[in-house]
């Protein structure tokens, strides 16, 4: 749970996985685009590749919201 805390871990995590492969666009963007598109030919591959260059950022979302409420699990 700790790892989960850990700030710097996230933000790194967002930084190199989130955002990976960096050129010609972070690999995120593209998929996020493609399902607010209607995602015409998405497979479960893609949705895998989504969930998996999405999590860090669901951590950080997480780890704001807790430091807004002030909670500490």
């Amino acid at each position: 749970m700790k790892l989960l805390n850990d700030w710097k871990l996230v933000i790194l995590l967002c930084l190199t996985l989130g955002l990976a492969p960096f050129f010609p666009e972070p690999h995120i963007f593209g998929k996020v685009r493609w399902l607010a598109g209607g995602a015409v030919g998405m497979t479960a591959k893609d949705y895998f590749d989504l969930l998996f260059h999405g999590f860090p950022f669901v951590l950080l979302i997480r780890l704001i919201i807790l430091k807004i409420k002030k909670v500490r699990f």
